[in-house]
């Protein structure tokens, strides 16, 4: 229980650090670390060094910087020991940790008492990404994440009937949110257009890996019609056998732009909302920032049929079945169709006013943890798991 004449402290630990633009933990991250001070938390956030962007930091935010091994198979392992060892250390009145990953290390927090809320993100250990072996300890850091961490929250109401299933623990459903206004698509610097007009391309934006369809839009990118310009945001190079593919189907097709990582967000802001149609190829997690924020912005969405995606644009979204001919079949037939892609603009950005916004994102967020915090830290142990 904290003093009442003293603002409460939270630690947030399991991110790149704020502010950093890597993913959806991070983007979540540079808005509730803010949001927290204004409703009266000490915040401090638990960061790796080389991954934030100290110019844009509220310096209101405390920011943590631990030491960890940069390989793929161990940093999310060797940064998760030391924030959560040194948070522990610390001894916040509260924690809010990010990704399954870091549950083996929850232990230490709750021997100095520290209750632990965790966003337990989507299902890691079905990512094509990871070999067996990362397989088994994200799937081992699921099991220890249920078995210790006082609150859960899940993103998705998919991800939270799974964790009930297979975990049996209860989550609070909270999604990501997303903004997009007019003053926000101003950015797009025109040395980065090279010939893209609002309608005249279409795109794809995501991380260059095997779940999120990226061969699979490659291979349709090839069908569409040849005045049509294809742009790829996601960063690569030649040891990734997707970009490798996205820069031969380049030297056949001079209209595509390979961008990479776009770290601007006006500008891709501006893609979303300006894009033919956007296709979101994500195929494992829970409700995906990147659909959210598209959404925001009016995007003209093509979606690979998941449940995940069709729970994050409900019963107006159009789903395409996860084949090359389909998909080239879908995106043609939308990009003939401006009324089509008029009212599939107006829809999304509806459905993210309704039920993805920021504003009471954060308020669950906030209310949440100040809610654990008047509870008593035990719980009933989980012993068994399926």
């Amino acid at each position: 229980m904290t003093d009442t004449n003293r603002r409460p402290s939270v630690a947030i630990i399991g991110t790149r650090g704020y502010p950093s633009y890597y993913g959806g933990f991070e983007t979540l991250v540079r808005h509730l670390a803010p949001y927290l001070w204004e409703q009266g938390w000490d915040v401090e956030v638990y960061s790796r060094p080389g991954q934030t962007v100290p110019a844009e930091a509220d310096p209101r935010i405390t920011v943590r910087f631990t030491p960890g091994v940069e390989t793929t198979s161990f940093s999310t392992l060797s940064y998760g020991l030391t924030s959560t060892t040194a948070a522990a250390a610390r001894k916040p009145d509260i924690a809010l940790v990010m990704n399954v990953a870091n549950g083996f290390f929850l232990p230490a927090l709750k021997a100095r008492g520290v209750p632990v809320v965790m966003n337990v993100d989507g299902l890691e250990w079905e990512r094509e990404k990871w070999g067996p072996n990362a397989k088994r300890v994200f799937l081992a850091g699921a099991r220890a994440s249920a078995r210790w961490a006082d609150q859960l929250i899940a993103d998705s109401t998919n991800i939270a009937a799974y964790w009930k299933r297979v975990f049996h623990r209860e989550s609070t459903f909270i999604p990501y949110g997303g903004e997009c206004d007019d003053t926000m698509l101003d950015g797009a610097p025109a040395a980065a257009l090279d010939g893209l007009q609002p309608g005249n391309f279409v795109m794809v934006a995501a991380r260059l890996v095997p779940e999120n369809s990226i061969d699979l839009f490659l291979q349709a990118a090839r069908a569409l019609p040849p005045e049509v310009h294809v742009v790829v945001v996601g960063g690569g190079d030649e040891t990734n056998p997707l970009w490798n593919a996205a820069v031969a189907l380049r030297a056949d097709r001079p209209n595509l732009h390979l961008l990479g990582q776009v770290k601007n967000d006006d500008f891709l802001n501006w893609l979303w909302a300006n894009a033919g149609v956007y296709f979101h190829g994500h195929s494992v997690g829970g409700t995906n920032p990147s659909l959210v924020q598209a959404m925001s912005c009016g995007a003209v969405i093509v979606a690979r049929d998941s449940v995940f995606n069709r729970e994050v644009l409900g019963p107006d979204g159009h789903f395409v079945a996860p084949e090359a001919d389909a998909i080239a079949r879908e995106i043609t037939a939308v990009l003939a169709e401006p009324e089509t892609r008029a009212q599939m603009s107006k829809l999304a950005r509806e459905r993210a006013e309704e039920s993805y916004s920021w504003g009471p994102v954060l308020a669950q967020y906030e209310q949440l943890l100040r809610a654990q915090l008047k509870r008593d830290s035990t719980k009933e142990p989980v012993t068994e798991f399926a």
